[in-house]
């Protein structure tokens, strides 16, 4: 805060969070500090680039006046976000009943014995606020530890390595009971798949004896047939 005979101006610094193509305003804000109306102007180095409302007026005894000054869209960033620019205020007592309409350039003329009071203010550019992040809904409670990473972009090593423990940790637990009862059904379908198989060893062993027998039966039965068969025509060559 700048601190005259005539006004409080604060702030000192005019703050603008800079961004291409958007236009951006600050205030200012003047406290009369006498008893008296104080008339104040406020000028730029670069007018061009700035429009203030207002940019004269009359601050009323013990009160106070705001000034709105608006920068207008820039096209281009500023060389590491500093600007030269300045505004100058000025401040005169005013006559008894004096209003904005009644200021002239000629009130704030040193040479001509008014005593001006004058307050010189720089611009500043700052970063816009940035939006706070997101997060995800469940991702404080039920997620697995994650590292995170430092503001110039570097892992922080050591909650990465908590979290790495605490994963080693806890992960072997959360997959135990899982991991015993796959390995139980695996070991019921392996005694399955044996009785299976000692069932069919089995059948095909009755298959391969029956087949033997069958083997050994058919030439004993082919001998009868052809015995039968010459006993008859044996008889019948004796009849006839």
């Amino acid at each position: 805060m700048s601190t005259g005979e005539l006004l409080n101006i604060e702030p000192q610094e005019l703050q603008f969070p800079f961004e291409l193509r958007k236009q951006i305003s600050c205030s200012l804000q003047l406290s009369n500090k006498t008893d008296y109306r104080v008339a104040f102007k406020v000028k730029t180095t670069n007018p061009k680039k700035y429009c203030v409302r207002p940019n004269t007026g009359i601050v009323l005894p013990r009160s106070t006046c705001d000034v709105i000054v608006t920068m207008q869209a820039q096209k281009d960033s500023p060389v590491d976000m500093q600007c030269k620019d300045k505004f100058l205020l000025q401040s005169v007592v005013a006559s008894s009943g004096a209003l904005a309409k009644d200021i002239t350039p000629e009130m704030f003329n040193k040479e001509s014995g008014h005593n001006v009071e004058e307050c010189k203010l720089r611009v500043l550019y700052v970063s816009p606020p940035q939006p706070p992040s997101p997060v995800r809904e469940g991702s404080e409670e039920g997620s697995s530890p994650r590292a995170s990473v430092s503001d110039n972009g570097n892992l922080n090593t050591s909650e990465f390595t908590l979290a790495s423990k605490a994963f080693e940790r806890h992960e072997p637990q959360d997959n135990s009971s899982e991991a015993s009862g796959l390995i139980s059904k695996l070991n019921e379908e392996k005694n399955s798949v044996i009785q299976q198989n000692k069932k069919l060893q089995q059948e095909l062993e009755l298959l391969r004896h029956v087949a033997s027998r069958s083997r050994v039966g058919i030439p004993l039965l082919y001998v009868l047939l052809i015995g039968l068969v010459g006993i008859i025509l044996g008889y019948l060559v004796k009849r006839t």
